[in-house]
């Protein structure tokens, strides 16, 4: 592995691209495989390229275990630095992705709000949750967590949603 910023360029150079196709990505994989794409591998292989975006010119940690996706994105839905109807919109493009790269399509541009207010979220959930997509009644398991937690309410929920201040 090389430095920090070597090896988030190599996650980073997954974008897009498919699971097992990118060398740079070989050595950062752990989900095993017998020489096929596996649903863990794909996940793994978005979790892994988002992160890399996510983490990109950032001294405080972008994964932060406990911060789900739908918490991160309620964050970056009350700050002021993008129209709530808009960041409205593109929730509900990601959540309605029928397939999974249409899903890492549509994370890959909230990440990247999520990056410009330092709100981190949980790498390792979010790997689960791609996981997941690609089975209709785990996924709408997965879209209704993001939604409550997205539209939260009430003073608990206030309280303990992180914020994007360090």
């Amino acid at each position: 592995m090389g430095a920090p910023g070597e090896d988030l360029a190599a996650l980073r150079s997954g974008l897009g691209r498919q699971a097992g196709t990118v060398p740079a990505l070989w050595p950062f994989y752990t989900s095993p495989t017998d020489g096929h794409v596996t649903i863990e591998l794909e996940a793994e292989h978005a979790a892994l390229s988002l992160y890399g975006l996510h983490q990109q010119s950032r001294r405080r940690p972008m994964h932060h275990r406990g911060t789900g996706l739908g918490t991160a994105l309620r964050a970056l839905h009350r700050d002021d630095r993008f129209s709530q109807e808009a960041v409205d919109r593109r929730v509900a493009a990601a959540v309605n992705a029928t397939s999974v790269p249409a899903l890492v399509y549509r994370l890959r541009g909230l990440v990247t709000q999520l990056r410009s207010i330092d709100q981190p979220l949980d790498y390792d959930q979010l790997l689960q949750n791609i996981k997941d997509w690609h089975y209709p009644e785990p996924r709408r398991r997965v879209r209704r967590s993001w939604g409550l937690a997205y539209h939260s309410w009430g003073a608990r929920a206030d309280k303990d949603a992180p914020t994007s201040t360090p």
